[in-house]
């Protein structure tokens, strides 16, 4: 009799083992966040040319812009909105006397970029797909769009002015203390 377990196939093994080894090269990826974004910027010229070139598929420009902007949303807020929760100890600091607390942000940039990239990807796939060139009118797409960053930017930047908080930092803090007496007095001990 048989154990109970699962007998997977070979197809499931075959993709289980792509599954792993894609899962290798994307961790592999982790550390080196400039080549990540130039990849990046490839794929979007790749689309934008695409897009460009077939002079179709605007609505699914928009819906990308769109997804973009909910994840830049995203990346630019903290992981805790202090309006929304300032009694759990987790805030920002809004004294010059508060304790000091880093900026965590509620989607972190490794997943910000992965999700900017498939994003770009899967739109990609779908312009080779008539069914999504719906025609529309892009200029009025294209001005609603540049209208609801505008707003939905102005709103986040008032949020981070309110709050007191910089989702970025540029360059490494370095501390660069006193030189003590002793070290330099040249009081040794002579056992």
């Amino acid at each position: 009799m048989d154990g109970g377990g699962d007998v997977a196939t070979p197809v499931q093994k075959r993709a289980h083992e792509a599954w792993r080894l894609y899962k290798y090269y994307l961790d592999k990826t982790t550390p080196h966040s400039t080549y990540r974004w130039i990849g990046t910027f490839v794929v979007f010229l790749i689309y934008c040319l695409r897009v460009f070139s077939i002079h179709g598929f605007y609505i699914i420009s928009y819906g990308l812009g769109i997804y973009l902007l909910n994840l830049l949303i995203g990346f630019l807020s903290p992981l805790v909105d202090p309006e929304l929760d300032a009694s759990d100890g987790a805030s920002l600091p809004t004294r010059g006397s508060d304790e000091f607390k880093p900026f965590i942000r509620r989607l972190p940039e490794f997943k910000f970029w992965y999700s900017m990239t498939k994003a770009f990807c899967i739109a990609f796939l779908m312009t080779f797909f008539s069914v999504f060139d719906v025609p529309v009118f892009w200029p009025i797409l294209l001005c609603y769009w540049i209208v609801l960053f505008v707003l939905t930017m102005r709103r986040q930047i008032s949020h981070m002015i309110k709050h007191k908080y910089i989702p970025f930092s540029i360059g490494k803090q370095k501390y660069s203390g006193r030189r003590s007496a002793a070290s330099s007095g040249g009081s040794s001990r002579a056992d």
